[in-house]
């Protein structure tokens, strides 16, 4: 009997609507754990090259990780895969909540999805069985009324639900995934892609708990978690992610009027503290967690945000603040409840709105173009109608809502300048010409620019930092605007502890460098709960296995290494703010890219893993 996970994987076909088990050898969980790494393993053995990501051949998967469900706080993440409709490549989104532990407990540790169904369905999951049900009367209707209906069809209100709002049922290209109303597998479009094959919902429900080799060592790693936790460290429960919108704007990385600057002069009215003393009415958290650090925010006239919808994280604060030169904070929670209610990424959303404001400033946007609205920096009030209308598909908003490429190519004029994005995919809001690392992690990521897959340079610029990351091999410090092999090194052993992070679902503020976890005690739990003699060796292969098969993977769907860049706006000199006048140096960055690929082992020239890599990883199954 396995340990940690259930040993079945659910296999739906919605072509012809049937469901089969599937019972892996404990092999596949022990090298691919769970996540995006396991969700890569079926996207690279049965999705076909080439294949539309909108269409029925595409597979949507699911995952939790070997550890999920297990009773350690920060467990709760879980990814989604498939091919992106947004980037056309590897796409992948985790999200939190209570979602992934109710699917283990109900029996499965994955979910594989194929085909479309002829109508509109949903999927619900409860101790061991699985059925398709009809969504006709759900389809078209928003989160709540879509969760509420479910909870009372199946009589259940502890029932979990992942699911798309308007957005993805309209193919929106930005549209995401949303659990419990306020959690969202954001990025790469993937509701569009639940939205193609016509499944309005996923529900689970189960009562078993999972079990474990070593039940005592686990209870006693758990509660180590807890008590050496220690609030004042970050500040991530009291304030949320948003406390760093004021260090961010004060320092010069705080994104501006669509990167054009870096500090924002309402960056205050903005941030985390302010929005404790006014809005806040909760401290929201996901299963078993201690940290609560989710936002759930109350906003009277004349707005009118309730908090069931959650409240803005940092990327929301900057894409809808700072990125558009607004500082109304009740306006920024309405704009992210908007973009929960239709099932939209708040980041892509906020990028395409302050692109569309700067074609407006530049002249190649007219009132006309944008259907009466004055999309002025600035302007709350079209900031909010134009979120409406993406999410509608309405005018303007029905062009962004096909994604920030395709919108610059219709705009013309030289909209692709101030088109800011990797891979087809806006960039999120973390200035790379303040924190070069940063830079060099969206021009590799494999799904467009990703801020969640490796710490940023800040961490590894003091003592303290690097102490936290010490059994990495990282001794010592570097400057944040540091560019060379060092830095180049560091990057890469941190990018594979992340992606080791996300394929165990573990939140990054439950680990070090964010929280009390450490890194050799992700080794101990691993071990407590699989009864694997595993090692810190052992799971860093995985890490690196993640980023090698996501790598493979765009390289069939057509992307070259000259993908591996940023947007010429960061190569550029910043127009305002503390780091005015920073840029990254070109040349610099080239380099930088060409010793990245030399220690990954892939050619310096193509960016393609080399076969000896891929048998060392054991993929060679890939070559």
């Amino acid at each position: 009997m396995p340990n940690g996970y259930n040993g079945k994987i659910l296999r739906v076909d919605l072509n012809n609507e049937s469901i089969e088990v599937e019972e892996p050898q404990e092999i596949l969980y022990s090298r691919y754990l769970g996540g995006g790494t396991l969700a890569l393993y079926y996207l690279l053995r049965e999705l076909k090259p080439k294949s539309d990501p909108l269409g029925p051949e595409n597979i949507l998967v699911f995952s939790g990780s070997v550890i999920s469900g297990t009773p350690a706080a920060g467990l709760s993440r879980f990814s989604v895969a498939a091919k992106s409709p947004e980037t056309g490549g590897f796409g992948e989104a985790e999200a939190g909540g209570w979602w992934i532990p109710e699917l283990k407990f109900a029996g499965f540790d994955a979910i594989v999805i194929k085909g479309k169904a002829n109508r509109p369905v949903y999927l619900w999951i409860h101790e061991g069985q699985a059925e398709i049900r009809d969504a006709g009367h759900l389809w078209g209707k928003f989160p709540k009324e879509t969760q509420d209906e479910i909870r009372k069809e199946l009589g259940d209100d502890r029932i979990r639900i992942a699911l798309i709002g308007p957005a993805g049922e309209k193919l929106a290209k930005v549209a995401c995934i949303i659990n419990e109303l306020k959690h969202a597998n954001g990025r790469t479009g993937l509701g569009a892609v639940m939205g193609s094959k016509n499944l309005k919902a996923i529900a689970v429900r189960g009562k078993k708990r999972m079990e474990v080799a070593d039940g005592e060592a686990v209870q006693r790693l758990s509660k180590r978690l807890k008590d050496t936790y220690e609030e004042p460290y970050f500040s991530v429960g009291n304030l949320g992610t948003s406390r760093v919108t004021t260090m961010f704007s004060e320092q010069g990385i705080l994104p501006t009027l669509n990167f054009r600057e870096g500090s924002f002069e309402g960056a205050e009215a903005i941030g985390g503290e302010t929005m404790s003393k006014t809005i806040l009415v909760r401290r929201g958290t996901c299963y078993g967690c201690f940290v609560r650090c989710k936002r759930e925010v109350q906003v009277g006239k004349p707005y009118f945000v309730d908090p069931i919808y959650g409240g803005p994280e940092y990327e929301t604060v900057a894409a809808f603040g700072s990125m558009c030169g607004i500082s109304d904070l009740k306006a920024i929670s309405k704009a992210n409840q908007l973009c929960n209610i239709y099932g939209l990424d708040t980041i892509s959303t906020g990028s395409l709105i302050s692109f569309a404001m700067e074609c407006y400033k530049k002249g190649i946007l007219t009132k006309r173009d944008t259907d009466g609205l004055e999309l002025q920096f600035g302007n709350t009030e079209a900031m909010i109608k134009l979120v409406e209308r993406i999410g509608n598909r309405e005018g303007l908003g029905d062009t962004l809502a096909e994604g920030i490429c395709h919108a610059a190519k219709k705009f013309g004029k030289g909209a692709e300048s101030f088109a800011i994005h990797v891979k087809g995919m806006p960039v999120p809001f973390h200035e790379p010409r303040g924190k070069v690392g940063v830079g060099l992690g969206y021009a590799v990521s494999a799904t467009g620019p990703d801020h969640m897959e490796f710490p940023h340079d800040p961490w590894w610029a003091t003592e303290a930092g690097v102490t936290l990351l010490r059994p990495l091999g990282i001794f010592e410090p570097l400057d944040v605007f540091d560019i060379g092999p060092q830095k180049v090194r560091i990057f890469i052993y941190l990018q594979q502890y992340w992606d080791l992070l996300n394929t165990l679902g573990i939140c990054m503020f439950t680990a070090k460098p964010f929280g009390p976890q450490t890194i050799n005690g992700i080794v101990d739990y691993v071990k407590a709960v699989t009864g694997w003699e595993t090692s810190l060796f052992d799971l860093f292969k995985v890490g690196e296995r993640h980023v090698n098969m996501a790598r493979i993977f765009n390289l069939r769907e057509g992307f070259t290494a000259k993908d591996d860049t940023l947007p010429d706006r960061f190569f550029q000199p910043m127009e305002g703010g503390t780091l005015k006048g920073k840029m990254i140096d070109r040349e610099q960055f080239s380099k930088a890219l060409e010793t990245y690929y030399e220690m990954m082992g892939w050619d310096t020239e193509t960016g393609v893993p080399k076969r000896g890599k891929l048998a060392e990883l054991g993929l060679d199954w890939l070559s």
